[in-house]
């Protein structure tokens, strides 16, 4: 179920656009105080943000820099202002969409899925599992809305691993898949590889998963999955 928070401080507008969303098959959370917003985001790791532009506290506008600043997410406007000038300014401080009270919930729903389609379209496919996010096609891993910075051989095996949570593999068998038949050096660099991934994600709440030795058998990737 992807997630949706909505920042908004008009209380009926956010509870039609919940009840709309939900319906849609969406996990919403409202937030409607901008001085909180930003840690609401770090802490619900939503797949996009609705966001009004005329907030208590923080506006719109920081609340959109601040995001910019650590993510990729995508960024829906909701602002009364309504003329080309906001609208530029929006698109151009990073918005991917602009959209002007007084609406229509079935439009908004309908510019959710739209922008989703788009950013899928652009970052690839997502693993995600917590506060890690996996994008295959991209060769990027994100956690905690930052990007991790993994070698390519190492990336190359945790796109296997989080391709096939829960399963455990036998080095011999990593050694296979990631590292190829025609590899003829040892089988530690599996553990080493392993090794430097367990470093890489080391603020990754075990709660949410980890790169598990499983004794006798080799590693496995345990996780709760999304999709």
């Amino acid at each position: 179920m992807q997630k949706i928070l909505i920042i908004e401080d008009e209380i009926a507008i956010s509870k039609v656009l919940r009840a709309y969303l939900q319906k849609a098959g969406f996990d919403i959370k409202i937030v409607d105080d901008g001085n909180v917003a930003l840690d609401e985001f770090q802490s619900f790791y939503p797949d996009l943000v609705l966001l009004d532009v005329m907030l208590p506290g923080k506006d719109g506008w920081k609340i959109l820099t601040e995001i910019r600043h650590t993510s990729d997410c995508p960024v829906v406007m909701l602002t009364a202002l309504g003329d080309t000038e906001h609208k530029l300014s929006g698109l151009n401080e990073g918005a991917d969409d602009y959209i002007t009270k007084l609406f229509i919930a079935e439009e908004v729903v309908a510019r959710v899925h739209a922008v989703l389609r788009r950013y899928e379209k652009q970052t690839g496919t997502v693993r995600q599992f917590g506060s890690l996010k996996v994008y295959p096609e991209a060769h990027r891993v994100i956690l905690y809305e930052k990007e991790v910075d993994i070698t390519p051989r190492d990336m190359n095996l945790m796109l296997f691993l989080t391709a096939h949570p829960n399963r455990t593999f036998s080095r011999e068998a990593l050694i296979e898949e990631v590292w190829g038949l025609d590899y003829e050096g040892s089988d530690r660099a599996v553990d080493l590889s392993i090794k430097r991934l367990r470093k890489a994600l080391d603020s990754w709440p075990v709660s949410e998963g980890e790169i598990k030795t499983v004794r006798g058998l080799g590693y496995q990737f345990r996780a709760e999955t999304k999709h």
